[in-house]
């Protein structure tokens, strides 16, 4: 079972509509016109599809933040990038980012609908989160976490209801390995140094993976790549920001063995070459 996981390539652009000046949009607009732009190349994820359809994988994850913004071109950019890998056939596992659901302007809030409806192939949509995908010997359980929050801050929330039903996947009978699917990473180590850009309401999730009833989770948000795992692979692992790094991890795992392995894919070598990893 091979997996690679990307996340947070950022595309971005002017403001769509003048309406994006009395919204948050404009904060990302600045951002992204006077530092993003100059450290986000989105040709790495170009050639992270490119590896992916080479290297036949079994899945692709993506943790979100597609955009900078929300906005309508936005995610048209990465709709172009993305569609040879959705033409492959090989499954796209998508959950939005805070910069997904920037605002609630409607145009914004349906292209963010449609891209979840197009990289799933209509076989999940938004309203359906928490939704479980099994994939071969891996159950993936995808969850969002992203809704628009203050001018300041990059909150991500994790609904009562929705950790409930987590939690009601996770106390069936396990078969085979779980992995939770979102954006925002469980454990967080300084969560008062982070107050801007933590995740709330991850608690029973916490417990979940701590208690193994999840084996991994798999997040982004946090632009470089990290990894907290055990001898046999478990724990959380941040796929880190793959048009500003040029990375994305390949996870494979080890029926037999019972353990998921670890590489970090470097894209600024042609089409992607294995780094060592864990």
């Amino acid at each position: 079972m091979k997996i690679l996981h990307f996340s947070d390539p950022h595309a971005g652009g002017g403001a769509e509509d003048w309406l994006a000046y009395f919204d948050k949009r404009w904060v990302g607009v600045f951002n992204y016109t006077f530092r993003r732009r100059f450290k986000f190349d989105l040709s790495r994820l170009e050639q992270a599809v490119a590896y992916a359809v080479a290297s036949q994988v079994d899945v692709a994850v993506c943790t979100g933040d597609l955009t900078s913004t929300g906005q309508p071109g936005e995610f048209d950019k990465i709709r172009q990038i993305l569609q040879p890998l959705r033409d492959s056939g090989i499954p796209i596992l998508y959950t939005p980012g805070n910069h997904d659901c920037y605002v609630k302007r409607p145009k914004c809030v349906k292209a963010m609908l449609d891209m979840v409806e197009y990289l799933s192939c209509e076989s999940y949509k938004f309203s359906d989160f928490p939704v479980l995908k099994t994939i071969k010997n891996c159950d993936f359980i995808l969850l969002n976490s992203s809704y628009p929050s203050n001018l300041l801050c990059s909150w991500g929330f994790i609904r009562k209801n929705d950790a409930d039903k987590v939690a009601a996947m996770c106390n069936e009978k396990k078969v085979r390995p779980r992995i939770l699917v979102g954006h925002y990473p469980l454990l967080e180590e300084h969560p008062w140094l982070r107050m801007r850009h933590r995740l709330f309401g991850q608690r029973e999730l916490v417990k979940l993976l701590t208690e193994h009833k999840l084996d991994l989770s798999l997040c982004g948000h946090v632009h470089k790549n990290i990894n907290k795992l055990d001898a046999a692979g478990r724990g959380e692992s941040i796929a880190g920001s793959v048009s500003c790094n040029g990375r994305c991890s390949l996870i494979t795992y080890d029926e037999e063995q019972d353990v998921f392995k670890f590489e970090s894919v470097d894209l600024t070598e042609g089409e992607g070459r294995l780094c060592l990893g864990r």
